[in-house]
């Protein structure tokens, strides 16, 4: 692992010491805390406009550095806010696509067409389904992983992508209302799937992680957090539609292999509906963290303190993103002990009162 404090994030060096204490569900003085921050400066620079043609949005690499240029020069990382490299996440660069889906992109996504949605899922067969390395956006993402090895160097942690979850890559090749009935008539078929689709994964973040190696700067995958180790957000967001019991014979087999391949793993709870499944995911030896998210529209996790206390209260680490005037109802409500706040603030200087704040009201 190289020893270097990056040019926007002056302490990186105690920031990983805190990250792996963070991990370890060891005490490091207070509350993880990311705060994020504009920085106002006149230095030349202007907002590269985005390309009109939305595919080139996320694959014109000229713009996408002048992007990121803009950013890392702009954002004031504080705490345990680090800089990222990262072109978004566009939809051509995940599993259902490398597996066959079409992919149509749009200005802030992609949006996958499925390749099953035809027939019981028992006529398919799991053991045929394998990544399409000629495919063409197969080819883009390794492209791409050479591009940002090279543009993060030194400066930031090129993050692995958000290439899909545990039964959202399934909904995207069968259609969720699909899946839906297949979880109900044929249980067993779709754990197999899982499983198999699980397999990929992993072949997959191998290669991603193998790509980022030589920079020895550890990893980061879509979520804002550090490992110096192999590192991804679980999820399941199709689980918000199904029972606990259907959720565990079905999707938390496969999770759990996902947990034990990874170093550091923190699920990404999404949506209320997904709040019943926690009990479940706390049960996993190998999952770290869990991080509650109630969702668009839904109060802030705050409104929750049984779930956040249920997630504390099994040893698990804790991520909640939270506007900074609940810091204070955060740290009230909570043991600082392996929670991780997510936050924002308009300067510099709101950025730093928020983590001398914490520093000084974790318990």
């Amino acid at each position: 692992m190289s020893r270097m404090n990056f040019p926007a994030k002056q302490d990186w060096e105690a920031c990983k010491k805190r990250y792996e204490a963070w991990w370890a569900h060891e005490d490091f003085g207070r509350a993880g805390v990311c705060v994020w921050a504009p920085i106002n400066q006149s230095d030349g620079m202007s907002r590269p406009v985005f390309p009109k043609a939305v595919e080139a949005r996320w694959t014109d690499l000229d713009f996408i550095k002048r992007r990121m240029d803009y950013d890392l020069a702009h954002t004031y990382y504080g705490g345990d806010a680090f800089p990222i490299w990262s072109a978004g996440y566009p939809g051509w660069d995940a599993l259902p696509v490398f597996l066959g889906c079409d992919v149509t992109l749009a200005e802030e996504t992609g949006w996958w067409h499925p390749i099953m949605a035809d027939g019981e899922l028992a006529s398919y067969n799991p053991q045929d389904i394998r990544i399409d390395t000629e495919n063409k956006w197969c080819k883009m993402s390794k492209a791409f992983r050479k591009f940002a090895a090279e543009q993060s160097a030194d400066r930031a942690v090129a993050t692995t992508g958000a290439f899909g979850g545990c039964g959202d890559t399934l909904a995207a090749m069968r259609t969720s209302e699909q899946l839906l009935l297949d979880v109900a008539d044929d249980p067993e078929t779709v754990l197999a799937f899982e499983i198999r689709l699980m397999e990929i994964w992993c072949e997959h973040f191998d290669e991603c992680y193998t790509d980022f190696q030589s920079l020895g700067q550890g990893s980061a995958g879509w979520f804002p957090l550090w490992s110096p180790r192999k590192f991804y957000a679980t999820q399941c967001d199709f689980a918000y539609m199904i029972s606990p019991e259907v959720f565990e014979r079905c999707f938390l087999p496969a999770i759990d292999i996902q947990t034990r391949f990874l170093d550091h793993s923190i699920h990404h709870v999404d949506g209320i509906g997904n709040f019943h499944h926690v009990d479940a995911l706390c049960s996993l030896p190998y999952l770290q963290a869990l991080q509650i998210l109630p969702g668009a529209g839904k109060p802030s996790p705050l409104a929750y303190p049984d779930v956040l206390k249920k997630v504390q209260q099994a040893g698990k680490n804790l991520h909640i993103a939270i506007p900074p005037w609940e810091v204070k109802a955060a740290l009230d409500m909570l043991s600082s002990r392996g929670l991780m706040i997510d936050t924002w603030a308009g300067s510099e200087e709101e950025a730093e009162n928020i983590v001398r704040y914490v520093e000084k009201n974790s318990r």
